[in-house]
């Protein structure tokens, strides 16, 4: 097993900042992993689980271990008349098995297109877009714990999916390496056409794959390539609130817009933080994306300590204006 270094991290991370970590291990299987958790000389040292980099901020050195995912492979467990039922290394990147599915006619997940980073950190976050939420579609989360090495299956059940949260984001976060995820796809056409972008899709003449295309160009029109610019998409969550708060705003701003979500109330982070001001800001090498408020861009500074901040003043502002507290989504390190 290669360990480097002082490594840098500077392409494993969506947002471009240069910060490097004390070791760096990339795991393609499960032996790797256990083979790793013998060397008692890492048992005591922090331990950092890294997919596809796309949600997360450095704004410091990292001074453990990133055990950067590598898992591929996409089997077939069994299928019946409705459904087939996949096993997916949780290595893989998430839009090419998107894209595996569409072409293969399995309906379900087509809507969480062009979606960044790797299967693994979908149930971590339980990734969601267009009215679909990945935990629809999961029907087991399978990993190794990294204190005492045990293999473990979490049903849906299991994982308490919230709102883009899980068990593996909060009291199993970086404790819990998913090696896999079981997906229950459907074979008969199964289309979520909510969105409101969707009202013009011709119902007679839809398929997986305009469907696909559609919300590609949806998401190019609106969101900044990581390619092309540093960022982690959606930097803060869509607050839920009570009804009190709703009407509170509602007398000050006619073009409010809320979502009703399980007995509450769910608002457009874009629409606070656009209305505080921060929509296409600019300063030196970092800002707000010009397009879409919900996304903190980084022009070309190295160091993360000032998205941070940025993010820490829009959350600020927000909360003066409004009386509402945004969370981040990204993990910030």
């Amino acid at each position: 097993m290669n360990i480097k270094k002082n490594y840098s991290l500077l392409n494993y991370n969506s947002f471009c900042v240069d910060h490097s970590t004390h070791y760096f291990i990339e795991i393609e299987n499960k032996n790797q992993i256990f083979s790793f958790l013998k060397d008692k000389k890492y048992f005591k040292i922090d331990k950092l689980i890294l997919g596809g980099g796309s949600n997360i901020l450095f704004t410091k050195d990292f001074t453990g271990v990133v055990l950067f995912n590598k898992i591929k492979g996409i089997t077939k467990i069994k299928e019946d008349e409705n459904h087939i039922y996949l096993r997916v290394g949780s290595g893989e990147n998430w839009d090419k098995f998107v894209s595996f599915c569409v072409n293969n006619n399995y309906y379900g997940i087509e809507n969480l297109s062009l979606i960044p980073g790797s299967v693994g950190a979908a149930p971590i976050q339980n990734i969601g877009a267009y009215g679909v939420e990945v935990k629809s579609f999961i029907e087991n989360v399978n990993g190794i714990f990294l204190d005492d090495s045990n293999e473990k299956q979490f049903d849906k059940n299991s994982c308490l999916f919230e709102y883009r949260n899980s068990i593996f984001k909060r009291s199993l976060k970086n404790k819990f390496f998913i090696t896999s995820v079981d997906f229950k796809l459907n074979k008969k056409e199964n289309y979520n056409l909510s969105y409101k972008d969707f009202k013009e899709i011709d119902i007679d003449i839809i398929t997986l794959k305009n469907l696909r295309e559609k919300i590609i160009e949806i998401r190019n029109s609106k969101l900044p390539n990581p390619s092309e610019i540093g960022n982690a998409g959606s930097f803060f969550k869509n607050p839920l609130v009570k009804i009190d708060t709703i009407e509170k705003i509602k007398m000050n701003y006619d073009d409010f817009i809320y979502f009703k979500d399980n007995g509450r109330y769910k608002i457009p982070a874009a629409w606070l933080i656009e209305k505080c001001g921060w929509k296409g800001y600019k300063s030196n090498n970092i800002g707000v994306y010009e397009k879409h408020a919900l996304v903190l861009v980084n022009y070309g500074e190295s160091k993360g300590k000032k998205i941070k901040r940025l993010s820490e003043k829009i959350i600020e502002d927000v909360n003066n204006k409004f009386e509402i507290k945004l969370e981040s989504e990204v993990n910030i390190i």
